[in-house]
């Protein structure tokens, strides 16, 4: 007969659980973040390339809530460059250069990839 006795809790056990839960929800969007950059670099139209080179991600876990989010840093006299491609702009002779959807189409499907994922994860079960 084997008999186990036990003193304490297990609080450290399932805490550590808990963060290495957390860290692999945290790798697969790393994984997706790296994901979206590329989808977004390649599809950013390019002139000098430094829109297209210019994008990075953030990935934010607060309150059991992780986030990503898509930034690009190509910022010239206040003007964030990648919305501008995206949207369009004025120009200096009263002209209109039209935007080009090219973000949305880039990096959906990513985020068609996190649900896809997410929700093989949800009916495991």
């Amino acid at each position: 007969m084997i008999s186990f006795r036990q003193k304490g809790d297990f609080s450290k056990l399932t805490r550590f659980l808990e963060k290495s839960k957390e860290a692999v929800r945290l790798g697969d969007l790393d994984k997706y973040g790296r994901e979206g950059v590329a989808a977004l670099a390649s599809a950013t139209p390019v002139d000098s390339g430094q829109t297209a080179n210019s994008w990075y991600y953030k990935i934010v876990n607060r309150n059991g809530t992780a986030t990503i989010t898509f930034y690009n840093s190509n910022i010239q006299n206040g003007v964030p460059i990648a919305i501008i491609l995206q949207y369009g702009h004025g120009t200096g002779t009263g002209g209109w250069v039209q935007g080009r959807d090219y973000i949305n189409p880039a990096i959906q499907p990513i985020f068609d990839q996190i649900a896809n994922n997410a929700w093989r994860e949800v009916t495991k079960l």
